[in-house]
């Protein structure tokens, strides 16, 4: 028996999460940018970088007319970068189509909208009567129906189960804050772990509550371990304290933003005689810091190492001489964690 969408809608109207993107008035454009950047990041990470973003780019056709460069400065530091390419490309899109579609079908459509952001959108911007599939959604459905096959096998299973909650009259009625309720629910009671069954609204309908399995599911599939990569990149600096930056190719991993120039990354080690080719000076004498910057992707971790070295006077260099603050704001987290290297080894000036 499924649980009654009356009760979830009447928690969520006393306990909602109190989100920027749920002011206003349903405004496609704000519900999707936020939909993009909650991918792989936290609710509290991005309440306040939502905020900066729209102050930035306050309309779509804002963020349609931005160049590039612009909009890869202010996602930085948020992660997973084919999300700004994919955003700005989709807003362009959306500005040469007069504005956004209303049907979960028109936005899948766009440049880089899956079908979890076309029905989140379509649902809480246009009240469309579809449950996207998210980890909350996952974790609550399956426990609700106690379903142990693992993810991500038993996703279309759950999905289909998630959708017949909003066959009911009072989900119907208000699709997109069923949605959210759903959101809410898994973020704050149905909690991955120590889930506070004591306070849900759907308690007595959850058979992964009667048969004691709700803090064990979802299950999940052995994860296959990730490969190692490495990179040395190279952190080159000016008389005044400036360090040089480099654009990557539009293309790829971390494309079109911001970085300290290095070889690329790779699986088998470098020698020193393949390295030397990729240092912006040929020739200086370059300082080998101890440690190395790691960081996780989503398929492979990353070991990078540093190398330090002062430009000549007068250097002609291409690339972006900025200043360390500047850089910090303006690098992805990745080459973030380069700099905390080149601090914590005494290669910044004054420790910066």
């Amino acid at each position: 028996m499924l649980p009654a969408a009356s009760l979830l809608l009447e928690w969520y109207d006393r306990h909602r999460r109190a989100l920027p993107w749920r002011e206003g008035s349903g405004d496609p454009y704000r519900i999707w940018l936020s939909e993009v950047m909650l991918q792989q990041t936290t609710v509290a990470a991005v309440g306040p970088r939502w905020r900066r973003f729209l102050a930035r780019f306050p309309s779509v056709e804002a963020l349609a007319a931005a160049p590039w460069a612009d909009v890869a400065e202010e996602w930085a530091g948020l992660g997973y970068y084919a999300r700004a390419r994919n955003l700005h490309a989709c807003a362009q899109a959306v500005v040469a189509r007069g504005g956004f579609p209303d049907t979960v079908e028109g936005l899948r459509a766009l440049p880089g909208i899956g079908a979890y952001t076309a029905a989140a959108v379509g649902a809480i911007a246009f009240g469309r009567e579809v449950v996207p599939l998210d980890g909350n959604v996952e974790r609550v459905t399956s426990r609700l129906a106690a379903v142990e096959a693992p993810l991500p096998g038993a996703r279309p299973a759950l999905a289909a189960l998630a959708q017949q909650w909003m066959e009911q009259p009072a989900a119907r009625e208000r699709p997109g804050d069923f949605v959210q309720a759903i959101f809410d629910l898994g973020a704050t009671i149905c909690t991955p772990r120590n889930p506070a069954c004591a306070l849900c609204p759907w308690r007595q309908g959850c058979e992964g509550f009667r048969t004691g399995l709700a803090p064990s599911l979802p299950r999940k599939a052995a994860k296959k371990a990730r490969p190692l990569k490495r990179g040395v990149h190279f952190l080159l600096l000016d008389g005044t304290g400036r360090l040089l930056l480099r654009r990557r190719p539009p293309k790829g991993l971390l494309g079109g933003m911001l970085e300290l120039p290095g070889t690329p990354w790779r699986e088998v080690p470098w020698t020193e005689p393949e390295i030397t080719p990729f240092a912006p000076v040929p020739g200086l004498s370059w300082q080998v810091l101890e440690g190395e910057a790691k960081h996780g992707f989503t398929h492979f971790e990353l070991h990078m190492a540093l190398r330090a070295a002062t430009a000549p006077p007068g250097a002609h260099l291409d690339g972006d001489w900025m200043t360390v603050e500047a850089a910090r704001a303006a690098l992805p987290g990745t080459m973030q964690k380069l700099l905390d290297l080149a601090r914590a080894e005494g290669a910044l000036p004054g420790g910066a």
